[in-house]
């Protein structure tokens, strides 16, 4: 899915971290228990983000430098969003803002916008501080998505995916859709059923998923502030694009090129199939009573 070249962007909207620490204390809590439920996309191990330090209550302190690299500001328009990732980051948030502040009020359901930061090596939060390692994810605490561009290139190198542009808005969307389960208040169930393939971890990040395809389904109807268009209609080019993003970080098929093995009895996210199924149900219905997966009966197959 490409953007409009005339769409207009707004670099205000998400913080760029890259290249410069914070330098300020950050203190870390108990919150780094939810970025471990919620540690996106990647399936994860939970070990690895406790050797990260998520969840500790130690204090650190960072140093503050630039690198000289890109810079947000530098994404103006939709022609910037087809060149460059972080400029696609934030084209694909604002056409989210458009669609969900849209969407959510006929349930009389008032959501504010979250917040969006690109950042890269590590990153201080309300969660406890991650590094690239952990991937995309959302963290509750502050209601704010972290994003290192880099996990872009390693979605197609390591996990399969085609790499296309709209892989990337998918993952974008998948964490957008977790501030929206933390708003209508189905987030906390990740917190339900321990582990496995019927767990309260899977069902939300299949729900995650099938947001994720609702704003598929209604985002070439997304406007700026001008009333442009921010993206043109899906291709089926698009939609194998974001399917191959799905099915490249299912538990199953991450596991199998890991050890060799499948073992649902430890899935965190949903298989490869169930992903790209429940994309799917969003994308095909554009309707958020659809995406009930914390109910559904067959994960294997939405609307059964």
């Amino acid at each position: 899915m490409s953007f409009n070249d005339n769409a207009r962007l707004d670099s205000g909207r998400i913080k760029d971290s890259r290249g410069r620490g914070r330098g300020t204390k950050i203190a870390a809590g108990g919150g780094g228990i939810i970025v471990v439920l919620l540690a996106a996309l990647l399936g994860i191990n939970p070990d690895m983000l406790t050797q990260l330090g998520l969840g500790s209550s130690t204090t650190t302190e960072q140093s503050t430098g630039e690198n000289g690299g890109p810079s947000i500001t530098e994404c103006k328009t939709g022609a910037d969003a087809n060149a460059r990732a972080d400029c696609r980051i934030l084209a694909t948030t604002q056409s989210l803002d458009s669609f969900w502040l849209d969407y959510l009020p006929q349930y009389d359901v008032q959501v504010q916008k979250p917040g969006v930061e690109v950042f890269d090596d590590q990153v201080n939060t309300a969660c406890g501080t991650a590094t690239s390692a952990v991937g995309p994810f959302y963290c509750p605490g502050d209601q704010v998505a972290y994003f290192d561009t880099g996990f872009f290139a390693e979605l197609s190198s390591t996990y399969g995916s085609d790499g296309g542009p709209l892989a990337e808005e998918y993952v974008v969307a998948h964490e957008y859709g977790h501030h929206i389960q933390n708003t209508i208040g189905t987030l906390s169930a990740s917190q339900q059923g321990g582990k496995g393939a019927t767990s309260g971890s899977v069902r939300v990040e299949l729900q995650a998923d099938c947001f994720a395809g609702m704003w598929a389904a209604h985002a070439s109807n997304t406007k700026d502030e001008n009333g442009t268009a921010f993206l043109e209609p899906f291709s089926k080019a698009d939609l194998s694009s974001a399917l191959s993003a799905a099915s490249a970080v299912g538990d199953d098929r991450i596991q199998e090129a890991s050890s060799g093995r499948v073992n649902p009895q430890v899935w965190t996210h949903g298989s490869s199939d169930q992903r790209q199924a429940w994309f799917l149900q969003g994308y095909s219905t554009g309707d958020i009573n659809k995406c009930d997966t914390l109910s559904a009966k067959d994960l294997d197959r939405p609307g059964a």
